[in-house]
């Protein structure tokens, strides 16, 4: 289905838990999240069937977030629902990857296509300052436990953030040397937990040019920029939302773990989807598509969202 700009919406972002077994600095607070009642949150049923009406309006592509996805009871069965869907062409998810050992293998039995793996530090001290509960060691076993289930094309989410790991540049375009894999490095965007923190934390991705002058950009769909250093076998990928604003070629939506359809990440306008079905259902999806925004607006270093990321989807 094509919005009121020309842009053809395909992409499905489908948030299936607020909750996190991490508590990232810039996602969350430090206690966390108040869990939702059962009442409140989207059923595995639920989930599927907004994927299937979805599907009907378009969309090819569903990612699966949180929150941590696989904190989710029932994430398997939602997966295999979806990817049993006729129109949705891929399946995604997105996840801090320490659960992969015991889930990955099953992903890819219930037929997720690729894997996002969140890391925004290499060094173990700064890990556990950033995820505040975490440790690196967790997300490399399942980094190797994707891989083992035979997943490919994976790639790394790193959030730039200035003075913890922008130094860190080289080390992270240095894992593409060998492996196939797309580390992408993402603008910290001022929203939630990290609205309010001062302007040098936020770091445009100009740095990883810089830091990496060697880089030459190749060609690419979507709306990361993509480059590769000459001889590596993996990629790096630059998105640029704040820098270099990519809404003109936007393509997806976004549905919250209890049920609202968001039509921009950065926009407070939401609709409530939660017990919809049928015709209503597919109706409330093509009104977000018609409701979709030209572009955000973080000119003044500021989101209209009044949600948290991880109360959004990642």
């Amino acid at each position: 289905m094509v919005d009121q700009f020309g842009r053809t919406i395909e992409y499905l972002r489908l948030s299936v838990t607020d909750l996190c077994n991490y508590r990232c600095i810039y996602c969350m607070g430090e206690q966390g999240v108040q869990k939702l009642s059962h009442h409140d949150i989207l059923s595995v049923e639920d989930i599927i069937e907004i994927a299937k009406e979805a599907s009907q309006c378009g969309i090819r592509k569903v990612r699966i977030t949180g929150g941590e996805p696989l904190v989710r009871r029932g994430v398997l069965q939602i997966c295999e629902g979806i990817s049993a869907l006729d129109g949705i062409h891929e399946l995604c998810m997105t996840t801090n990857g320490t659960l992969l050992p015991q889930y990955a293998a099953d992903l890819r039995k219930a037929g997720v296509h690729r894997l996002n793996i969140s890391i925004d530090t290499l060094n173990a001290e700064k890990f556990r300052r950033i995820s505040r509960v975490g440790t690196l060691d967790d997300v490399l076993k399942g980094m190797e436990a994707a891989e083992d289930a035979g997943f490919t094309n994976t790639k790394l989410n790193t959030v730039l953030i200035g003075g913890i790991n922008d130094d860190e540049i080289g080390d992270f375009v240095a894992l593409t040397k060998d492996r196939p894999l797309e580390v992408r490095f993402i603008e910290l965007m001022p929203i939630g937990e990290c609205a309010q923190w001062d302007t040098s934390r936020f770091v445009d991705a100009q740095a990883v040019l810089d830091a990496c002058p060697d880089l030459r950009e190749v060609k690419a769909e979507g709306v990361t920029k993509m480059y590769r250093m000459p001889g590596h076998t993996g990629s790096v990928g630059l998105i640029r939302a704040m820098s270099l604003p990519f809404c003109q070629s936007c393509n997806r939506l976004r549905v919250t773990a209890d049920g609202k359809l968001k039509p921009c990440l950065h926009s407070s306008s939401e609709i409530p989807i939660k017990g919809l079905h049928g015709q209503e259902l597919q109706a409330a999806l093509q009104r977000g598509i018609r409701l979709k925004p030209a572009r955000h607006h973080m000119e003044d270093h500021s989101s209209d969202s009044v949600r948290d990321m991880n109360q959004i989807g990642g």
